[in-house]
């Protein structure tokens, strides 16, 4: 017979959640310096997480909220570069090795990028995957939940209880993958250890047997990008509307520029940039219809120096505009000793999909050295 009670995937599983993210009992400080009265109850996502056993054990950090403005978090890999940001205490705790899981979210590039500065595997689900009641809001067309890890493996386990799990058949091999490679620098500079990653790993995935080709999206992403601009911007200054009206006198100098630029973006404007990313989500759906992930960077390159800014999120942003999913999987290390990897993207709501690609991807492009043994996985 069936156990009565089914085992719990994630018992007594520490997590890490972003200050922006509603826990029952603890304050939601959103970044900013004034006190904030403990939530009365928990964002969906960490009943999902407490339901399959997990712990809530403290907030980390967020950037200013959840937008730009740093907070005081340090990188473990090296304290004098930015972790990232604005889910920067949340990857950071993962790679220091004090959660072996963390809740995020992502506007522009906040799971991703931090994932990438930080060496762990970070996962950007599809828009509305995750419910997001009880989560802050920065912009609701572009905002989604997302979390780190320290392996693929420990990311599937956080994924069955946080997406609509359909336990698919088992992944189809390696060999049989269609990847399409793109570097995008239609929209930034790519460092040479950011290239040097990208295409260390469509060579492997050659290698593997995958078929691998130039992906031809060029003619979309800069449109793309502007439009997230415009969107994230215009969302932005109406979310944030309550926190400027009454507590506009702890708001950073970054974060009133932000809410002044989002009032600039016409009604007109905005109109029109969700209308061009659902023209592009038809037409590349229709692109990718025989394709199965999408290799990208997830950064420009290593983690910039200081601790004032969060980095560039340029090759993050298109993703988030088009609600895509998208995983980091770390790979290597920069000539500068910092780390370096590349994302995965998979279709909109094919984030099962998309993880189960990424376990197989990795062990076949991922060069670092195997972790210490005291980072134990969260399956035992």
């Amino acid at each position: 017979m069936p156990p009565a009670h089914p085992p719990l995937p994630l018992l007594g599983v520490p997590v890490g959640v972003k200050d922006i993210i509603d826990v029952e009992g603890m304050p939601t400080g959103l970044g900013l310096p004034g006190a904030a009265a403990p939530a009365p109850r928990s964002a969906a996502c960490v009943e999902l997480l407490r339901a399959a056993g997990a712990v809530p054990v403290g907030k980390t950090v967020t950037a200013e909220l959840a937008f730009s403005h740093p907070g005081p978090t340090r990188n473990p890999r090296m304290p004098g570069h930015t972790p990232g940001g604005s889910s920067s205490g949340s990857a950071a705790a993962v790679a220091a090795g004090m959660v072996p899981l963390a809740l995020g979210t992502q506007t522009g590039g906040s799971v991703i990028r931090p994932a990438a500065y930080c060496g762990v595997v970070g996962v950007k689900t599809s828009l509305n995957a995750v419910p997001s009641a009880g989560v802050s809001p920065v912009a609701d067309s572009l905002d989604c939940v997302g979390w780190f890890t320290r392996s693929v493996t420990d990311a599937i386990l956080a994924g069955r209880a946080l997406l609509p799990w359909r336990n698919l058949a088992p992944r189809q091999p390696v060999s049989s993958l269609r990847v399409w490679r793109l570097d995008a620098t239609e929209l930034g500079r790519l460092a040479p250890e950011a290239r040097q990653a990208l295409d260390h790993a469509a060579a492997a995935l050659r290698r593997a047997g995958c078929a691998v080709a130039e992906a031809p999206l060029a003619d979309l992403l800069p449109a793309l990008a502007e439009c997230h601009r415009r969107i994230m911007l215009h969302e932005l200054s109406r979310s944030l509307l309550p926190i400027h009206r009454t507590r506009r006198h702890e708001l950073s100098a970054v974060m009133m520029k932000a809410i002044e630029a989002g009032r600039a973006v016409t009604a007109g404007q905005y109109g029109e940039a969700l209308h061009q990313v659902r023209e592009a989500r038809a037409a590349l759906d229709a692109r990718m219809r025989d394709v199965d992930v999408i290799l990208t960077p997830s950064a420009a390159g290593e983690a910039p120096a200081g601790l004032h800014h969060t980095g560039d999120s340029t090759f993050n942003r298109v993703w988030s505009v088009l609600g895509w999913p998208a995983v980091h999987l770390p790979t290597d290390q920069s000539p500068g000793g910092l780390p370096v990897g590349v994302q995965c993207v998979g279709r909109l709501g094919e984030d099962e999909a998309l993880l189960r690609h990424a376990e197989a991807i990795h062990p076949l492009i991922d060069r670092r050295e195997p972790e210490p043994r005291s980072q134990a996985p969260m399956a035992q």
